[in-house]
Formats: structure tokens, C-alpha cells, sequence
């Protein structure tokens, strides 16, 4: 609070200080009092209003600078009458009352907002999980029918099981701590489950897949990892290059302190100015767009639950000789002690 702002706001009181102090001298000498009465009365009455107007100001100062600077700190401002004392000033204590109830209002709201998102999560989840159901059971319904043109069928099947696989990992990824399991797993098993469950798209599409070098031991969560490498592998078939034979690569190296997963592909790669932009949330790209069957939700999920697992993602490619990504994990002497 600046001291010229106040004078302005108190300009009428100023005015009137100095118009009755006029006055007031001017009525004391029409009755011809001593001269030294006079300027005693002056002084009285200008000290002691002046007294009041730097009262009010510091008084008002203290608590409007306290106002401001914890609303400065804090990241949740509505919680701000919290930090407050009770001011010695009646517009003071009105205001603090104001600003108590509606941040009060404000954490009601916020704690049914809350609960609400919590009861769509948990909702998600289960419909995710009983939507599967159905999905599974067509599939397998199809596989053992024998009747023509199943593929088609099961081609669509898979693509609704990814997405809605999809969903429920766009649903934990918010919630992560209460989902994952860090513990040891085998990187090779890892990446045959989510070959075997890519298998029908990698043959239809005329795949080479080879997986060198991953017989290692990483410290992750097993599904949430599965999950990340059905994505990129569903990356890698959507922007397959029409001619040639489509590969992908998988490989790993280790070190001291890290192992790293790299995942390589001959498809028609990202373009420069995609290239800091693929993690976006719903970023498709150019060849996004022109393929048409990008969501761009496939490597924003996989980027979100690397960072909750504390792994790295990067993604690296020249926009005409396809794409390679690669997956760090940290290695913990201390967990693999205290195991």
C-alpha cells in the first residue's frame, strides 16, 4: 500500500481537514481570542487530526502489505484469510470475514469437484475393464467361427481394444500412485508379451521384428511398461512406409547406472518441426493428419507414465528414414540391497 495512493482515496477528508482548521481560525479571531490561545488551538486540533490520518494509514499499511505478500506465496490464493490476523480496523475485519467465506465456499467446491473426478475415475476403470470383456470374447468368437472375411472383423476388434486399453491408462496416468508396482522384471518378457499381443497387426503389415541383446533386469511396473511398448509399436505400424519391407528393431544397452531400450523403425518418420511436439497432448503432426488414424494420445499417455515411473522417453528422427525412441531406466543398487 503506497503512501500516495492513500492521499488520493482521502482527498475529501484532506479538503475538509483544511477548510474547518480555516474555519475554525477565522471564527476565533471575529471573536478577538488571545493570539497564543489561537495557535495552541491550532496546534491541538492539527496534531491530533494528523495523528488519526498516519494512525489509520500505518494501521491499514501493515495489513494490506501482509494481504498482498501472502497471496504472493501462496500457490492456492483462496486459502489466503487463512494466514491473516484479525486487523484492528472495522473495514479490515468485514474484509477478512468476505475473503474467509468465499475461500471457504472456494474449498467446498473444490473438494465436491474433487470428488466427482475421483467417482468418473474409478467409474472409467470399471467400464474400461467390462468393456474388455466383450471385446475379448468377440474375438475369440471370430477366430473359432471359421467363416470367411474374419479378419476385417477382428482388425476393428483389436483397434477398439487399444483404444479402450488406451482410456484406462489416460485414466491412471492422473492417479499413478495408486496404481503402480515398482519391482524387478525381465525385459525380454516384457517386450514378448506386447509382440505376441501386436502380433496380428505386425503380420498383416508384412513386419520384420528382431529383438537383440534384452536379456536385462529392469526396475519398472510390468503392465505400465507393456502398455508403453504396445504404443510405440502401434506408432511404428501406423506410419509404416508403403513400399519396402517394414522393420522394427529392438535392442538394448546397458551400463553402471542405466539401461537403455531403444525401439527403431524404417516408417516415414516425424518431421523436424513435429519432432518437440510429439509428446502434446492430442499432437498428431503432419503425417498425423495426413494418415487420418492418429488420436495423439499414444506417446502424451506413454510420456505421463514415464515420468510417474521415473523413466526416461526420447524420441529421435530425421523426418525420411523413420523413427527411433528410447526408454531409460535408472538402475538402484539400494533397492536390489535392501531386496
Amino acid at each position: 500500500m503506497r503512501f500516495g495512493d492513500y492521499l488520493r482515496d482521502k482527498w475529501l477528508d484532506i479538503f475538509l481537514f483544511f477548510f474547518c482548521g480555516g474555519v475554525l481560525i477565522s471564527m476565533l479571531y471575529a471573536y478577538k481570542t488571545d493570539r497564543s490561545l489561537i495557535v495552541a488551538c491550532t496546534l491541538v486540533y492539527g496534531t491530533g487530526n494528523l495523528f488519526l490520518f498516519f494512525r489509520d494509514f500505518f494501521r491499514k499499511k501493515q495489513f494490506y502489505d501482509t494481504l498482498s505478500d501472502n497471496l504472493d506465496r501462496l500457490e492456492q490464493k483462496y486459502l489466503v484469510a487463512e494466514t491473516l490476523k484479525k486487523p484492528q480496523f472495522y473495514e479490515g475485519v468485514y474484509l477478512c470475514q468476505c475473503v474467509y467465506d468465499m475461500g471457504k465456499s472456494m474449498a467446498e467446491y473444490l473438494g465436491r469437484y474433487r470428488q466427482e473426478l475421483e467417482d468418473f475415475r474409478e467409474y472409467m476403470e470399471i467400464w474400461v475393464h467390462e468393456a474388455k470383456i466383450p471385446i475379448a470374447t468377440l474375438m475369440l468368437m471370430y477366430h473359432n467361427s471359421g467363416e470367411g472375411d474374419v479378419k476385417k472383423y477382428t482388425k476393428q476388434l483389436r483397434r477398439l481394444d487399444d483404444y479402450t486399453e488406451q482410456a484406462l491408462y489416460y485414466v491412471r496416468a492422473s492417479h499413478a500412485e495408486n496404481d503402480y508396482l515398482i519391482k524387478e522384471v525381465s525385459l525380454e518378457k516384457i517386450i514378448r508379451k506386447a509382440a505376441l499381443k501386436n502380433k496380428d497387426d505386425l503380420l498383416e503389415n508384412g513386419f520384420e521384428l528382431s529383438v537383440e541383446n534384452v536379456e536385462k533386469t529392469v526396475l519398472t511396473d510390468g503392465k505400465w511398461l507393456e502398455f508403453i511398448l504396445n504404443q510405440i509399436i502401434n506408432n511404428s505400424v501406423k506410419y509404416k512406409r508403403e513400399e519396402g519391407v517394414p522393420r522394427i528393431r529392438i535392442w538394448a544397452e546397458e551400463s553402471s547406472r542405466r539401461v537403455r531400450l531403444f525401439i527403431e523403425d524404417n516408417g516415414i518418420g516425424i518431421l523436424p518441426q513435429d519432432l518437440p511436439r510429439v509428446f502434446g497432448k492430442s499432437f498428431t503432426g503432419e503425417n498425423g493428419r495426413l494418415r487420418a488414424k492418429s488420436t495423439g494420445m499414444g506417446l502424451y499417455i506413454a510420456k505421463k507414465l514415464c515420468r510417474s515411473l521415473g523413466h526416461g522417453i526420447d524420441i529421435d528422427s530425421d523426418g525420411s528414414t523413420g523413427t527411433t525412441l528410447c526408454l531409460t531406466f535408472a538402475n538402484n543398487d539400494f533397492y536390489r540391497m535392501e531386496t
